[in-house]
């Protein structure tokens, strides 16, 4: 798994090259995330004493297993961040009345037109187009890059860094 993960990562990478385009993607992912987030939480599973688990919470607790077993620290971190998006979407999620589509819509199109905003600066299309699981490997990116700036994860980074070559675009 830590080696698909790599691999992940390394494809990722590629094509977030760009300091600007990484920012937008700091600011894009995370509302992307979000919002899938709020309206998946309108969405119960099964319901428990405590109260409904929600596919929104389901899904959230797998992407953050799979980040901890392949990178313990960005997962661990994750959970940290994605829980407390996963508890303000419950909120949002449980207001009814059309206001959870309402933030879905508004945040998902605002998230992605940042990110194809980045892309121009990339000068490349998203990774996503080339590889539908990549969007599953930007959060745990946004985190790594933020780690790797602390000088944290330096054995992550090199694993990246020795598999992106293949995944660069080609010199003509």
């Amino acid at each position: 798994m830590k080696n698909w993960f790599y691999e992940q990562m390394a494809m990722y990478s590629a094509y977030h090259r760009d300091g600007r385009n990484q920012a937008t993607h700091h600011v894009g992912v995370p509302m992307i995330v979000f919002s899938v987030l709020v309206i998946t939480s309108t969405i119960p599973l099964v319901t428990t004493v405590e109260g409904p688990i929600t596919v929104g919470a389901a899904l959230m607790a797998l992407l953050v297993l799979f980040y901890i077993i392949a990178a313990p620290l960005v997962g661990t971190i994750a959970a940290l961040l994605y829980g407390a998006l996963s508890f303000g979407a419950a909120q949002i999620a449980a207001m009814g009345e059309g206001i959870p589509m309402k933030v879905f819509l508004t945040l998902f199109i605002v998230g992605w037109a940042i990110q194809f905003w980045g892309h121009k600066y990339e000068g490349r299309k998203p990774a996503l187009f080339d590889n539908l699981l990549q969007i599953f490997m930007a959060p745990s990116f946004l985190i790594a890059e933020i780690l790797f700036s602390l000088g944290l994860e330096e054995g992550l980074q090199a694993e990246i860094k020795s598999r992106m070559g293949k995944y660069l675009p080609k010199e003509g």
